[in-house]
């Protein structure tokens, strides 16, 4: 099989289920900064030493999976398959780690400026593109219904990536 098909060299794509769309939809931003994320958080996970936060990290790549098949389905042409629903339990493990990491972090006194480490760093850029993942479903939101749990996913996902690069700073 070869890896391209030249069905998309006019500007065109194939959403989930063969519908076509261009390449500069909204849909294909959302779902595109989220495969950026995703790729961001492998190489986070590849430069984090504990295995527990590697796992962890390589759990939120495939609820991520979930989330950008979701987001590349038009569900007004093509019903959404079963694995592309992402289960509220998965916001209640962020919130989990969280607070977790929250624990054993000193309270909050300043902003936090990426840089201190590489690491730290690292997890800041992840957190920003999720924050630009967010903001582009709130972007495609306008145009269609977005799963508010996939919302609240997001918008957990960045929490998360900021109080583990603060943990990781220590």
């Amino acid at each position: 099989m070869k890896i391209y098909t030249k069905t998309g060299d006019n500007g065109e794509t194939s959403l989930v289920g063969g519908v076509r769309v261009s390449k500069s939809d909204i849909r294909l931003e959302a779902y595109g900064t989220i495969d950026e994320l995703n790729s961001f958080l492998g190489l986070l996970r590849s430069e984090v030493q504990d295995e527990k936060y590697q796992h962890f990290i390589f759990k939120i790549q495939n609820d991520l999976f979930t989330i950008g098949g979701y987001l590349a389905t038009d569900t007004t042409l093509t019903p959404l398959h079963a694995s592309l629903q992402l289960d509220e339990k998965e916001v209640y493990l962020i919130e989990e780690a969280i607070d977790d990491i929250s624990k054993q972090l000193p309270p909050l006194k300043n902003f936090v400026i990426p840089g201190k480490s590489r690491i730290s760093a690292l997890c800041h850029v992840c957190r920003s593109v999720a924050r630009r993942a967010e903001r582009n479903i709130y972007i495609l939101e306008n145009t269609v219904p977005i799963s508010f749990v996939v919302k609240k996913y997001m918008n957990r996902l960045s929490d998360y990536l900021f109080v583990l690069a603060r943990l990781m700073e220590f």
